[in-house]
């Protein structure tokens, strides 16, 4: 099932979680640092990399919804999706509860303590198993893969507006 949402015939939802999770995954390394150092910039630092990962976790989830809603119902792939995105959306919810309690700290977000990074901390968890499950959609399932992808497949920039391939020749080399 090809994505709904494309960019230059690629899906737009999988080009766009690497921002959100990277920022979210990396919040937790700056809170390690600032636990380790005491040194507020680093909790500035995070704070203000959780709140361009929600952002742009917002951003990546309306994509992957259009996508999801695309998924005929009644398959496995509808469910897991499903699963997926529950899962993204409680991720979600716990940054932005983490990004209030840091806000709320009383001497300011880039001195807040672990009870205040924790929220953050189980939602990288939760994100792995979510992240799992969508690499079960593609890899498994087959959604947001183009029909008659394969290893030797042109280019999806020489195709031309109907999704066709232009009639060329593209050389198969097999080792002997």
């Amino acid at each position: 099932m090809k994505s709904r949402v494309l960019v230059a015939r690629h899906a737009l939802h999988p080009m766009l979680v690497v921002f959100p999770l990277g920022l979210l995954a990396t919040s937790v390394a700056w809170d390690i640092c600032h636990l380790a150092t005491d040194n507020p910039r680093w909790g500035m630092i995070s704070f203000w990399t959780i709140g361009a990962g929600v952002v742009g976790a917002v951003l990546a989830a309306v994509p992957g919804f259009i996508d999801w809603l695309a998924i005929p119902r009644g398959t496995r792939a509808k469910t897991v999706g499903l699963y997926h995105m529950v899962l993204n959306v409680a991720v979600l919810a716990l940054f932005v509860v983490s990004l209030l309690a840091r806000w709320a700290a009383p001497r300011g977000y880039e001195f807040a303590g672990p009870g205040r990074m924790v929220w953050g901390w189980l939602a990288v968890a939760i994100a792995l198993v979510s992240a799992w499950l969508g690499g079960e959609l593609i890899e498994t399932l087959g959604i947001s893969v183009r029909e008659g992808a394969n290893s030797d497949a042109p280019s999806s920039l020489t195709e031309s507006r109907t999704g066709r391939a232009h009639a060329r020749k593209i050389p198969v080399h097999r080792e002997a």
